[in-house]
């Protein structure tokens, strides 16, 4: 809403625990985020969207995602849902354009990022202590910095809060799995005759997983044509794409129909999580118009990610043909595929060692699963602390100031138990005998490969099964002044012009510190990507100004005119000067109608990862390989291509499909990028008339176009130029398997190879509507509030000779800029609230999402039609919330009440991340039906 929001508040607001309503009254003015003139009277430019704590309490969130991450308008980033590709932490992603083009605020301050692209957590914020959340969806860079390109995210604190407060919720799904425990309590206090006040909040919560294999949609794998797919990584082991057959000791054809692992079981749909959190904070008027206050802040957080086991990933090995635990039927087969004569096979089989002038070890292709290590474990543990202190007041009566400090650090440890190590496994591989290995050292215990599927002994996983890691730390200063005040008012109006003027230093820095295994290319299987040790760190210096300025009021045709601008002048130390500017206003022709308008420019600084990150090889999605199995043959063409990529000439017809839809990347930072620009504009009207009391009603068109943004090209962009076009530059961009010819393998295998660069362009646009209404009834009070978002576009290019992409209302690998989320064309939140007398509330919320397409410029061939179009969603949740006594109150929710399933179209229409389990859960219930209560007391 703009800086006055028009909603109801029923009359026992203040009865219900301090908790507002869905609504607001029409007469009262809610000073918003976007600016940092505090002045009410002044009307600003920029649409917000305000959760507030009625909303809060009704949802019985257990962390800071949960509240505004279904909003329209918000699009998927990392969250709880995200297991494949998580990084223990939520991220917001406003308007979709990226997760690290807005900005999560408290109390309108920065807080420290959890990740190296300058991502913040969602869960840190501390929900207990939360007034009301405002989100700025028209942009806010001039105001907090260029990286708001999409806007912000302001989570408000409490003031003065006095007296204790314990909250519990528990929560379940009707399947009996998913548990959520949730238990805070918050004490605070006044003190020197109300001159001080002191508040202190302790949180704990706790989310039990749900599996994959838990759940109807997801217990199996489909691929795009309906059919059930699977892993070629499985047991028994693969040679050379041959799968070993325990009965008679040799190599069979690989069927993946029926050879395939199911890996879905082993996989979250909600990840487990355990956090503690700790906040204060303190103010206290030292005298008439002067506070000095400060704040504190800590959260330890553990999130585990689950993966099918680990095992032998396609990569070339080299396999000793003295191998003993290897048929002689198996051996055979290996020496003929790399022109090895019988003689020299049976000697190099029964060569005694490596010392031997027979032994031999031949490059070779394997794949197997080590279903006897049980699942791979990700731990993800982190540590965030933040303070702040200041000081703020009046200089005059007129004018005030607020100068503040801060300091915040993010560490975050992830462990990964149950991986194994490559370097071992190739020990392992060379054994003179069944117990021995060639190389002892490190208690070398020999693998088995040839048994049923089983045979890998404890010792020999507890060889290679070592731990290892990374821990990604960050850090963030910040130092701002400000001034803020009234001057002389405009041409004789009675309401004086607004400004504030101000400076910021910023320092960031961040690092990844990797142990030797972990940071080394191929070692740890099944991790996608190595993590290297790096390290980077930038400052900026920041001058700004906003103004506004009442131009004409209480005229005929005019009851107020008002005019906005802001200016930030920022000199980055990486990337130099830029300027941020915005410019508005807003026009009430009568009194409750107004017509409000924004225009900004934003110049977005690389972030360290985009710098700095090391180029290495990691995983991509592609579910079809166009030189896979018989494509290439008979077709000169394409086997030239493929050929020309890498691939052995001996293998064309015999290319193996991409494993699990996923192909290898090679990707990393960029020292040479450059700043991105965007330019963003919002128009809206807004409707809060008199002669309807209790109406509100805003209606926001919004325009995003990011330049020069720094962003890589999806599969598509390389594979249809080349393949389509026969475009040599596109071609040049896949590396093959030097050996096998396919998409897979370790280092020797880059597949794709993408840089970053400043080639993008970004483009979004819609209208978010939001209609808010309460009225008094003879049982009490009725509510209605309806927030909706259209998105006209939602447009992505990587570079000027790419497709630009339209990604609104369809899913594919391609769309959804930050990791392959949906952005319906429509979508609404709904709530109806009854406040009925003696009783207590009931309140209903319906969520609606509108249907979406396969990207419709993408062949459909041989894709099963059920997958090309998911229908729209309707989830209803029902709370009732009652007042037991003064100071208890009990909240009942029943979530997704009518046990809706979400929709089956494979496991490879979209990215791994977001497309998992045969849907996407960031985007569908994939729970089912759920229960929470929370019972608080207030004393």
């Amino acid at each position: 809403m703009l800086g006055s929001l028009a909603c109801v508040t029923p009359a026992d607001a203040q009865d219900m625990a301090g908790q507002d309503t869905a609504v607001e009254d029409a007469s009262q003015t809610i000073v918003v985020t976007g600016s940092r003139i505090q002045n009410p009277n002044l009307e600003q430019s920029s649409p917000v969207q305000v959760v507030g704590e009625n909303e809060i309490g009704l949802r019985q969130a257990t962390n800071a995602e949960e509240l505004i991450g279904d909003l329209p308008g918000v699009s998927p980033g990392a969250n709880s849902a995200v297991n494949n590709g998580g990084a223990g932490f939520a991220s917001l992603n406003l308007r979709g354009v990226g997760t690290n083009r807005n900005l999560v605020l408290l109390d309108g301050t920065r807080l420290v990022p959890s990740s190296l692209l300058s991502e913040t957590d969602l869960n840190i914020i501390p929900v207990a202590l939360i007034e009301r959340a405002e989100i700025v969806t028209g942009g806010a860079s001039s105001v907090y910095g260029a990286d708001a390109i999409a806007g912000v995210a302001n989570f408000i604190t409490k003031r003065d809060f006095s007296g204790a407060e314990l909250a519990s919720t528990v929560g379940i799904t009707e399947r009996g799995d998913g548990a959520r425990y949730r238990f805070d309590l918050t004490v605070g206090a006044n003190f020197d005759g109300g001159r001080g006040n002191a508040v202190l909040s302790v949180g704990y919560q706790q989310v039990e997983p749900v599996s994959q294999g838990d759940r109807a949609v997801s217990r199996e794998t489909y691929f795009l044509d309906g059919n059930k797919i699977g892993s070629g990584t499985t047991t028994p082991t693969r040679i050379n794409n041959r799968i070993y057959n325990p009965a008679d000791g040799a190599l069979r054809a690989y069927v993946g129909s029926r050879d395939a692992y199911n890996f879905a079981p082993d996989n979250y749909f909600q990840t487990p999580l355990e956090r503690y959190n700790l906040f204060g904070a303190a103010q206290y008027e030292v005298t008439d118009g002067i506070e000095v206050y400060a704040k504190g802040m800590f959260t330890r957080s553990k999130v585990q990610l689950s993966l099918a086991p680990s095992g032998m990933f396609g990569d070339t090995w080299l396999l000793p043909l003295n191998n003993p635990f290897m048929p002689d039927a198996v051996r055979s087969e290996v020496c003929a595929s790399n022109a090895i004569s019988a003689a020299d096979c049976a000697a190099a089989g029964a060569a005694s060692g490596p010392t031997d002038p027979n032994y031999r070890e031949v490059p070779t292709t394997i794949n197997r699963r080590f279903i006897e290590m049980g699942p791979r474990i990700r731990n993800l543990t982190t540590n965030q602390f933040q303070v702040w202190a200041g000081a703020r007041g009046s200089v005059t009566d007129t004018l005030k100031f607020d100068i503040y400090g801060l300091h915040g650090e993010s560490d975050r440890k992830n462990s990964n138990l149950g991986w194994g190590l490559k370097s071992r496994v190739q020990q392992a591989l060379r054994a003179v005998s069944e117990t021995e290995c060639a190389d002892t050292s490190n208690g070398c215990v020999p693998i088995n490969l040839f048994g049923d599927g089983t045979d890998i002994s404890p010792e020999s996983i507890a060889f290679f099964n070592q731990p290892a890691g990374a821990t990604i730390g960050t850090s963030l200063s910040v130092v701002n002044g400000s001034l803020s005040g009234e001057v002389a008012n405009f041409l004789a109006g009675e309401t004086p012009i607004g400004f504030a003027l101000g400076a910021e230093y910023r320092r960031y820095g961040a690092s990844q510190v990797a142990d030797v295994a972990f940071g080394t290319q191929d070692e740890v299987l099944g991790t996608g990507a190595p993590s290297p040790s790096f390290s980077g760190r930038y400052s900026v210096k920041e001058i700004f100004g906003e103004l506004i300025v009442p131009v004409v009021e209480d005229i005929p045709g005019i009851y107020s005119l008002t005019a906005e601008a802001g200016i930030r002048l920022s000199d980055y130390s990486n990337t130099g000067t830029s300027t941020t500017w915005k410019a508005g206003g807003t026009w009430e022709p009568f009194r409750g109608y107004k017509i409000r308008g924004i225009y900004q420019h934003s110049v977005r600084s690389p972030n360290i990862s985009e710098l700095y990150t090391p180029v290495t090889t990691g995983l991509s999605n592609l579910p079809e390989d166009p030189c896979q199995g018989s494509n290439p043959v008979g077709n000169a063409a394409l086997t030239a291509i493929c050929i020309a990529q890498g691939a052995p000439a001996g293998r064309i017809g015999s290319i193996s499909e991409p494993s699990a839809g996923q192909i290898n990347l090679t990707s990393g930072g960029n020292p040479d990028l450059d700043v991105e620009v965007a330019n963003s504009y919002t128009i809206g009207l807004v409707a809060t008339p008199p002669q309807i009391p209790g109406l509100a009603i805003t209606a926001d068109y919004y325009h995003i176009k990011v330049s020069d943004a720094i962003t890589l090209p999806t599969p598509d962009d390389i594979f249809g130029p080349c393949f389509d076009e026969g475009d040599a530059a596109a071609c040049a961009l896949i590396r093959r398997n030097p050996l096998n010819g396919s998409l897979n393998g370790g280092g020797d295998t880059p597949g794709l190879i993408a840089v970053l660069t400043n080639q993008g362009t970004i483009v979004t646009s819609g209208v978010d509507l939001r209609i808010a209404y309460g009225m008094s009834t003879g049982f009490g009070r009725l509510g209605f509030d309806m927030t909706g978002n259209w998105t006209e576009q939602s447009k992505f290019q990587a570079s000027p000779t790419g497709l630009n992409r339209e990604c609104a209302g369809q899913y594919s690998a391609n769309c959804g800029f930050f990791a392959g989320e949906i952005t319906p064309k429509l979508s609404f939140n709904m709530r109806a609230t009854a406040q009925i007398d003696d009783f207590g509330d009931i309140s209903l919320l319906w969520r609606w999402l509108d249907g979406v397409d396969y990207e419709r410029i993408l062949d459909a061939d041989g894709i099963e039609p059920g997958y090309l179009h998911i229908p729209s969603y309707s989830y209803f949740d029902l709370t009732y919330r009652a007042k037991i006594a003064d100071v208890f109150t009990l909240t009942l929710s029943v979530q997704n009440l009518l046990d809706k399933d979400p929709p089956l179209v494979s496991n490879y229409v979209g990215t791994t991340a977001l497309n998992s389990g045969n849907t996407y859960p960031t985007t569908y219930d994939v729970l089912g039906r759920r229960y929470s209560l929370t019972a608080s007391m207030r004393f």
